[in-house]
């Protein structure tokens, strides 16, 4: 039976203060996806970000195609259930600084009783689509339960917002240094799963968080979805050469 592959976003939220760091978040242990593990906030694409109404509460509409602005949307709505953050500014074009909403309203998105649009408009706000570059695409190969298409994008962290866990998917929220989490992973500190540890690795390549943007400007986007070989020490997760990781054939054992 062929599986269901699941369009989803994640945004890597960048800052240099002050030195360069990325924002990452712990998933809970009860997830049924990477539980526990140290990973960048986002999820799934839901029906509603792709609601043609949102075309008069986003700037850069016209700038993208239909599916883009729905995944941009996404990877925003992901960002906001799990730290927080909003991308965007209100209607008189000030920033939306502080605590960007409630808790409570960003839970009742989460769980679906509140549409994220519905709680866009009550703020008076409009996302901003062009915050957003993409870093990566990656495809989840077959060998997992669950399979996804997701885009990485990269961004400037708002200067005036506070990220903060939803203590539901997440319980813990960190700024921390591309490096920093490379050698924890490697030390056994954190659990990091293979594509975030890769792309982390690709973040790591920068010096500053323009750096990084620039750079994921001017690469040319390769999708990433891993295929099994036949190593020397066993079966490995080959990536495609020309997508900026380098030459990586990670042993099967490390990803399952």
């Amino acid at each position: 039976m062929t599986q269901d592959i699941k369009p989803a976003a994640t945004i890597l939220l960048l800052r240099d203060d002050p030195t360069f760091e990325v924002l990452m978040v712990k998933r809970h242990h009860q997830i049924d996806f990477a539980s526990g593990a140290l990973v960048f906030p986002g999820g799934k694409s839901h029906a509603g970000d792709h609601d043609p109404a949102w075309a008069n509460h986003v700037l850069g509409w016209d700038d993208f195609d239909a599916d883009q602005r729905g995944l941009r949307i996404a990877a925003i709505r992901e960002v906001f259930e799990e730290a927080g953050i909003l991308f965007g500014a209100r209607l008189d074009g000030s920033p939306i600084g502080g605590e960007a909403c409630p808790m409570d309203v960003r839970r009742a998105v989460d769980k679906g009783e509140t549409a994220f649009l519905d709680v866009v408009k009550d703020l008076g706000v409009r996302l901003d689509l062009n915050a957003l570059t993409v870093f990566a695409r990656w495809i989840t190969p077959p060998l997992t339960p669950k399979r996804f298409d997701t885009w990485f994008y990269v961004a400037d962290a708002p200067a005036d917002q506070l990220a903060a866990c939803d203590g539901h998917e997440t319980v813990d929220a960190e700024w921390i240094e591309p490096k920093e989490v490379l050698r924890l992973a490697a030390a056994g500190e954190r659990k990091v799963i293979f594509p975030t540890r890769m792309n982390v690795q690709l973040l790591a390549e920068a010096g500053s968080a323009s750096d990084c943007i620039a750079r994921a400007v001017g690469r040319t986007l390769v999708t990433v979805e891993p295929q099994i070989q036949d190593g020397p020490g066993g079966k490995v997760l080959v990536l495609p050469p020309d997508a900026g990781y380098g030459v990586v054939a990670e042993p099967l054992a490390n990803v399952m």
